[in-house]
């Protein structure tokens, strides 16, 4: 982690630069205070110690750098200024919206997480359903998609200063092509991701061509007809957000299926009062008719709902989105390995590097698994109800459960190939040493001292003997001379089971630094 605030803080060049040069680069936003009144106390306070201490940035606090392993870092929108995100699509329907927030958070894992906040006010239910769906995209799956205006056409960010404005970032999927395996990731993202170079793929979308959405609406209760709460209309309205629908009439769906779906899918504790929070694999609502006292918490302490959707489920929703990440990158990574060792296996030799390779991901799944990973991340019911729906339309468990038994067979599976080497390696050393032995005993038994007859005809020739003596020297020597050459042969044929344990270990120590890329197959030092 050391050396990212710096490596984030340098000024891009280029094209993708418009957003860095008018607004700054990414600055850290660490928690600092922590005092009753601060958001890090009223953040942090919800959560479970230890869950704390992983997934909050407290950095400068009691050398908490070195305990956190992720960064929080954001760009601020200064003074009078506005940045506004403006979307377009071919059949001339738009929207503007403000920026309220950028936020990009970084984990030691390589996995990280960009965050748009955008904001609208007085808007029709269909303006915001079409906000909800088409600022998302951030790339085509085809052609079609843009001419048919199920993606925007346009999108951009445009800073407001002076009255005047100017465009810092635009897409418009003109003449687009995959990146390697990687599709045409829209210029607005690339512009906030300014420190990789994503035409070189140093980084890569995890999910698909769909931002995940973290929703709330407000709906005005002076526009509600009388009895809302309960109609149908409400709960259409419900499921046009929670799965991302434009407007239209009656559900988008087969109505039975979307109600036993929304059953399963929306959390109902507040629903008496027109509250509820929804869950799908793609996006995360919450919907409340109005604002209002809550119990004792006053309005005019701010809005209860949007206080907790800003703070502590915004952060649930964080980490289960890092838990569902970082899950389908130990997928991609566990076939690549198993790959590796497939083709390995037809050589009949799997490389010390792959099996380096294999041990590492070993240990950094039991690193996400012991460290990161928690059942439970809250003290409260409530909390932990969001975040248990949460997990279970993102199928984190049962991801994390079949990686973690896949891992657990190429573990096994080198366990078994490293038994059957070492078999194999005792079994040639009982073969050297058996060969080896019976030359010992040969020359040995030449070498014994025996006299008379036999001493006279092999030890002192005289000169009727001496093809007998040249012929016992032959052959103890050939006998002696075949055991070392077959020695020889043996262990250098087989040279890599030997090898490590006659190395220094400066020596291995230096191979072990060397390492490949998983995806793209080059060495890097």
């Amino acid at each position: 982690m050391n050396g990212l605030d710096e490596w984030l803080s340098i000024a891009p060049a280029g094209a993708d630069a418009g957003i860095a040069s008018a607004l700054g680069t990414w600055q850290r936003t660490a928690y600092r205070n922590m005092d009753m009144d601060s958001p890090a106390y009223q953040d942090m306070v919800f959560f479970h110690p230890f869950v704390r201490r992983v997934f909050f940035d407290t950095g400068g606090l009691a050398g908490n750098d070195h305990e956190s392993l992720m960064r929080c870092y954001g760009i601020a929108v200064s003074g009078g200024d506005k940045l506004w995100m403006i979307a377009e699509d071919r059949k001339g329907r738009s929207a503007k919206v403000a920026v309220s927030d950028l936020r990009l958070y970084l984990f030691a894992n390589g996995i990280g997480i960009l965050s748009i906040s955008v904001e609208a006010f007085g808007v029709s239910s269909a303006e915001a359903l079409w906000i909800n769906e088409e600022m998302r995209k951030i790339y085509p799956s085809s052609s079609r998609q843009v001419r048919e205006g199920r993606i925007p056409a346009r999108l951009a960010f445009v800073l407001e200063r002076d009255g005047e404005e100017k465009v810092l970032a635009e897409e418009r999927f003109e003449n687009t092509s995959m990146v390697g395996f990687q599709p045409p990731l829209a210029g607005t993202i690339r512009s906030l991701l300014y420190f990789g170079n994503y035409s070189r793929q140093e980084y890569e979308p995890v999910l698909d061509e769909r931002m995940i959405v973290f929703t709330y609406v407000a709906v005005d209760p002076a526009t509600a007809p009388e009895g809302y709460i309960a109609s149908e209309d409400y709960q259409v309205l419900l499921s046009r957000i929670l799965y991302v629908d434009r407007a239209g009439e009656g559900f988008r769906y087969n109505p039975a299926f979307l109600k036993q779906e929304m059953d399963r899918q929306l959390y109902r504790r507040w629903a008496h009062q027109g509250t509820y929070y929804g869950f799908t694999s793609f996006s995360n609502i919450t919907c409340a008719i109005g604002a209002f006292d809550c119990d004792e918490h006053q309005l005019r302490e701010g809005f209860l709902i949007h206080r907790m959707f800003t703070t502590r489920y915004y952060l649930m929703a964080m980490v289960t989105l890092f838990y569902r990440a970082t899950l389908l990158d130990f997928a991609e990574r566990t076939a690549l390995v198993s790959r590796r060792l497939y083709h390995d296996q037809e050589d009949n030799h799997i490389s010390n590097a792959n099996m380096r390779i294999t041990s590492d991901l070993r240990a950094e799944f039991l690193h996400f698994s012991n460290y990161w990973f928690f059942d439970e991340l809250a003290n409260k019911d409530e909390e932990n109800e969001h975040f248990l729906l949460m997990c279970r339309e993102y199928r984190v468990n049962s991801m994390k459960k079949e990686i973690e038994e896949e891992i657990e067979k190429l573990n096994v599976s080198l366990h078994n190939y490293y038994q059957m080497r070492n078999t194999e390696a005792v079994n040639r050393l009982a073969m050297l040493s058996l060969i080896l032995g019976a030359g010992a005993v040969a020359t040995g038994f030449f070498g014994m001292n025996f006299g008379g007859h036999f001493s006279r005809l092999i030890f002192q020739p005289a000169d009727g003997s001496f093809a007998a003596h040249y012929g016992a020297m032959i052959f103890a020597s050939v006998l002696a001379l075949g055991a070392i050459f077959l020695g020889v042969y043996v262990v250098t044929t087989n040279w890599q089971d030997y090898r490590d344990s006659m190395m220094p270990r400066w020596w291995l120590e230096r191979t072990n630094r060397r390492t490949g890329s998983l995806k793209r197959g080059s060495w890097i030092e």
